[in-house]
């Protein structure tokens, strides 16, 4: 996120590094990176490095009834498979470093909860394109070898029900509800979607239609978003990072974004890539985006640069889907 949370005091968060992970902090920047958690550099007072990421649970809920608890708990169970993986020796596995209860998820306050990383030097990539066929072909290696993750590795991952995330909010919008929320984009966003509302329908019953018929066999554990922005090249070879999306699902789930590289994954693995589960995994990309920010803009918001940011992505969506 571009700005750190207004109700999260940096004392607080210090508080919960030196209590769950042993880590004395002699100084702590916002990082103004990413758009989902906040993040921090973290220096201790022998000179050690830190990335820490802290993520609002409430962005984390599913549903209108979904709880904190409930959004920390897949994140934990989430952040909990990459640290098994990257045990199991998948070296290129930024994880998570264990509190002291052995745990990756620590809870600052009610609503924010956080986890700790080694602070890793190295290049980092935007969402958008890779930087070059090894960009490409290291990206492809990275996700084979996360399908590839041990049975002791997979079955610590949940298995993705093919929902969208705030589908009942997405509904209630097309359906005409009010806007009960405060905020500069309450209205605009309301406009937008009932402007496009049949489109947008179109391609909720065309996603219900291949989430109905998916073979959901064929699992394997799945990143979410190996995209360019989730990747490093540093002195020690690729990362792979930001693994609270992990899930076990069909391979497809990954393999819509790898782009020209999707026989290189047959020839590597054996497994025939289906179209009809690209274009599912590829739309509910779409939809989840579009979902995620129509929730954002019917509760309340004050119109930071972050919302500004979501205010962007809203159009951007939609306009890709009434082009």
């Amino acid at each position: 996120m571009l700005s750190p949370p207004d109700d999260l005091v940096l004392e607080q968060l210090t508080a919960a590094l030196t209590r769950h992970w042993g880590v004395a902090v002699a100084s702590a920047g916002y990082l103004p990176v990413g758009f989902g958690s906040h993040h921090w550099r973290v220096a201790d007072p022998a000179g050690g490095g830190w990335f820490v990421t802290v993520d609002d649970l409430d962005a984390k809920r599913r549903t209108g009834t979904d709880s904190r608890d409930d959004g920390c708990g897949r994140l934990r169970r989430a952040l909990g498979t990459a640290r098994a993986l990257r045990d199991a020796g998948e070296t290129f596995v930024l994880a998570p470093v264990p509190t002291a209860g052995a745990d990756t998820v620590a809870r600052v306050t009610d609503r924010y909860a956080a986890s700790l990383y080694p602070y890793v030097e190295g290049e980092s990539f935007d969402f958008g394109g890779y930087a070059d066929d090894d960009h490409r072909d290291a990206v492809l290696e990275m996700v084979v070898r996360v399908h590839g993750a041990p049975e002791t590795v997979r079955r610590r991952a949940a298995r993705d029900d093919l929902r969208i995330r705030h589908r009942d909010t997405l509904d209630a919008a097309l359906g005409g509800a009010a806007v009960a929320a405060g905020g500069p984009y309450a209205e605009p966003a309301a406009r937008l979607l009932a402007d496009h509302a049949g489109a947008v329908r179109e391609q909720v019953i065309r996603y219900d239609a291949l989430a109905a018929g998916a073979d959901r066999g064929r699992a394997v554990l799945t990143h979410g978003e190996p995209h360019p922005g989730n990747t490093m090249r540093t002195k020690d070879g690729w990362r792979l990072i930001d693994w609270d999306t992990v899930k076990v699902a069909p391979p497809e789930r990954d393999l819509w974004m790898l782009g020209d590289r999707l026989a290189g994954y047959t020839a590597a693995t054996g497994v025939d890539v289906r179209p009809e589960l690209l274009e599912l995994f590829r739309l509910r990309w779409t939809l989840t985006d579009l979902a995620i920010e129509v929730n954002r803009f019917r509760r309340p918001h004050a119109g930071d640069p972050d919302d500004d940011k979501a205010w962007s992505i809203l159009q951007s969506v939609v306009g890709g889907i009434c082009p």
